[in-house]
């Protein structure tokens, strides 16, 4: 009787992958296909989730009333149009109210940048009595909505004849605003190493030349962060704005829009009101894209030197 020569598995030697048998590393190749498909899902799903309101609104710009607001039907669904678009800048006055929010958010940022730098030039970079109680007492505003003091800065504005108008409006801002300015300002100041100012003092620089050409620049992610966030806050803001403008051609867009949204004797147009509100995010979306890199590093910085 024959008998089978034995395998060199049997044998004790290293067994040669077949069909049927994985190795370590196709193991592992496996599974990081396996988490690059998952990870691939979930960013799909969570894009999905953030753009569906966006597409949702952008597709309700392109269409009549008349198609939003009757029975769903794959027939009219696409009847898209820029009727409402036309319309923002005519009858609805939205066009007034876009540059009315464009004057006062662009004012807000600037002024709050201007002053913000010089507070956070101070508290950064001079020790003086009681700086770290006055520092503290803006820093703890941040925690006070500003609901609670909409009352005592409109009487104050309205004693200065300052309600229903722009400038008003932009100061209130202002206000707002500041203390997160000068929070991200003292910190980014205090951030940049003092043997700089030192060593460009002793080149025979002055304050203004030292400021402008050696700590500009190395401030300048903390300088955007704030006029991105004020220009944000009072881009979107409604409630001050409804409460110091009484007069339609001062309207800003949130407010203009909710006139809109109440329309004539409780008419609504969803195409218009779509279309502005489409116009609202544009300058938001520009303007974080935009400045996004000078965003996020101004942001980390306060982290790290509160």
């Amino acid at each position: 009787m024959a008998t089978a020569a034995p395998t060199r598995s049997a044998t004790g030697g290293p067994r040669r992958p077949g069909r049927g048998t994985t190795t370590p590393s196709a193991a592992g190749h496996a599974e990081s296909r396996t988490k690059l498909v998952l990870y691939g899902l979930a960013g799909v799903l969570a894009v999905l989730v953030f753009a569906a309101p966006l597409l949702w609104s952008l597709l309700r710009a392109f269409q009549t009333n008349a198609v939003i607001t009757e029975a769903p039907s794959w027939a009219t669904f696409f009847d898209l149009t820029a009727a409402n678009f036309a319309a923002v800048g005519g009858t609805a006055g939205l066009g007034r109210a876009t540059l009315n929010s464009l004057v006062v958010s662009l004012s807000t940022a600037v002024l709050t940048a201007a002053v913000a730098t010089a507070a956070g030039y101070g508290f950064g970079r001079f020790r003086f009595r009681f700086s770290g109680a006055a520092f503290g007492a803006i820093v703890l505003t941040l925690m006070i909505p500003f609901q609670a003091i909409i009352t005592p800065l409109f009487m104050q504005l309205n004693a200065m004849r300052l309600t229903d108008s722009l400038l008003g409006l932009v100061l209130f801002y202002t206000t707002v605003n500041l203390p997160f300015g000068v929070f991200v300002m003292r910190n980014a100041f205090a951030a940049v190493p003092s043997e700089l100012e030192d060593a460009a003092f002793v080149d025979g620089a002055g304050t203004g030349r030292t400021f402008f050409s050696v700590l500009r620049p190395l401030v300048t992610p903390g300088i955007a962060t704030t006029a991105l966030y004020a220009f944000l806050a009072s881009w979107t803001e409604f409630l001050g704005a409804l409460t110091f403008l009484t007069q339609q051609q001062l309207y800003t867009l949130p407010v203009a829009l909710l006139n809109l949204q109440q329309g004539a004797y409780g008419a609504v147009d969803y195409g218009l009101l779509a279309a502005g509100a489409l116009i609202a995010m544009i300058p938001c979306v520009v303007l974080y894209v935009g400045l996004q890199r000078y965003y996020v590093a101004g942001l980390a910085s306060g982290s790290l030197k509160g």
